[in-house]
Parts: C-alpha cells; sequence; structure tokens
C-alpha cells in the first residue's frame, strides 16, 4: 500500500460527514470538503483538536474547499478555535477555494489566526499553486 493511502491516526470515514481525509506523502493531511453541515463541522473540529495534542514536527495540511460555496460561521468559529489552541505547532496550511466567499472567510481566519509559531496559512486559486508552496522547506517560525 502507497504511503498517500494510509489514512490518518484514528480517521474513521462516515458516509454522513461531508468530508474526507488522506495522509499526504510528506506526513501532513489532505482534507477534501463537500459540505460544512454542523455534524461535519463537529466532526472536524473533533478530529483536529485530538491530532493537535499528539503533534510533534512540523506537518504539511491541504484543505481542499473547491466545493463549497461558503464557510458558515460556526466553521469560522472552529477553524479559528483550532488554530489558536495552545497545542498548535508549526503547521503549514495551504487552502485551495474558488468561490468569492469562502476565499473571504479563509482571509478572516487568517487574519485572526494569532497562535505564534503555530499555523502558517496560505489561500491559492488551484491546487499546483498549493502543493508548489507547502513543498517549500519548512522552517520553524518560533
Amino acid at each position: 500500500m502507497s504511503e498517500t493511502k494510509i489514512k490518518p491516526l484514528n480517521w474513521e470515514a462516515d458516509p454522513e460527514i461531508g468530508y474526507s481525509v488522506e495522509r499526504r506523502p510528506d506526513g501532513g493531511m489532505n482534507f477534501t470538503f463537500t459540505n460544512t453541515t454542523p455534524k461535519t463541522l463537529a466532526h472536524w473540529r473533533d478530529f483536529s483538536m485530538e491530532h493537535l495534542l499528539d503533534s510533534d514536527r512540523l506537518t504539511r495540511n491541504l484543505y481542499d474547499l473547491r466545493q463549497l460555496e461558503d464557510l458558515p460561521d460556526e466553521a469560522i468559529q472552529y477553524a479559528l478555535e483550532v488554530n489558536n489552541d495552545p497545542n498548535v505547532r508549526n503547521i503549514r496550511l495551504a487552502a485551495v477555494a474558488t468561490n468569492e466567499n469562502v476565499r473571504e472567510a479563509m482571509k478572516k481566519i487568517g487574519a485572526l489566526t494569532t497562535s505564534p509559531g503555530g499555523v502558517e496559512m496560505g489561500l491559492f486559486s488551484t491546487m499546483e499553486e498549493a502543493e508548489d508552496w507547502l513543498n517549500q522547506p519548512l522552517t520553524y517560525t518560533v
């Protein structure tokens, strides 16, 4: 089995949620969202918070948000909670969004993320741009 097919720790697919996760070859995770229902958002929040507890290295995560038309306030609040958690350490997060509402919400999240040395965010229009940015060498930001 290739490394990209390995499921992230404690990931269990659920047909009732609107996102999926795959392990990246560099050890990070690729998230693909199809909806932002309350159940999806709560599942993502719990999954993300759990992964912060044992985060011990530089990590690259890619969020594919191209299928979304908007990010509700609840999604913004959860993202800020995760991004500003004291356990956040050295994460490079690329978000790919083509809808202007989603892009504006991501810019808001980026502006309100305050955890120094925690999350470095980039917003992109294509997967290629996001991958190019993620593939740049990581350095500690603290």
